[in-house]
């Protein structure tokens, strides 16, 4: 695999990381709560006293802004090359994973590492190292089959 340098454009990457980091801060200073998502959707089952409204609001987000963006540009069409079953049982592994770590990786890789959290730096570098490996498998070991 390798990268196509001629389309490669770091710009949006960049701008979207600029964002993300801005909108945990901003929820860290105005709330003092950490912008991990798996922490913010739990917290709304069941439903805390006098805490649902930022959590919807900012789960909220997660769907409206590339809503809009998408009205303002024509969005690339998604490309799904496994099947539905194997995305159910990825989705479940990865929500088991985050239950097992004590947060997400938004939670730990942005906010966590950001605290210096040496709790976090592990989860992040487990993280990392096994979606190497899922992706090595995937690649050189599954795609040759």
């Amino acid at each position: 695999m390798s990268i196509d340098w001629t389309h490669f454009s770091p710009g949006p990457a960049l701008a979207g990381g600029a964002l993300i980091g801005l909108a945990a801060g901003l929820l860290f200073l105005s709330t003092g709560r950490i912008a991990g998502i798996s922490g913010i959707l739990s917290g709304l089952i069941p439903p805390r006293r006098n805490d649902a409204d930022w959590r919807v609001a900012f789960l909220s987000g997660l769907f409206v802004a590339p809503a809009a963006v998408g009205l303002l540009q024509a969005p690339a069409p998604p490309a799904f090359t496994a099947d539905y079953g194997l995305l159910a049982l990825a989705g479940l592994l990865v929500g088991f994973g985050t239950r097992l770590g004590g947060g997400c990786t938004s939670g730990h890789g942005v906010c966590g590492l950001s605290r210096l959290s040496f709790r976090s730096f592990v989860a992040t570098a487990v993280f990392m190292v096994f979606a190497a490996a899922t992706v090595f498998v995937y690649l050189h070991l599954l795609a040759a089959r």
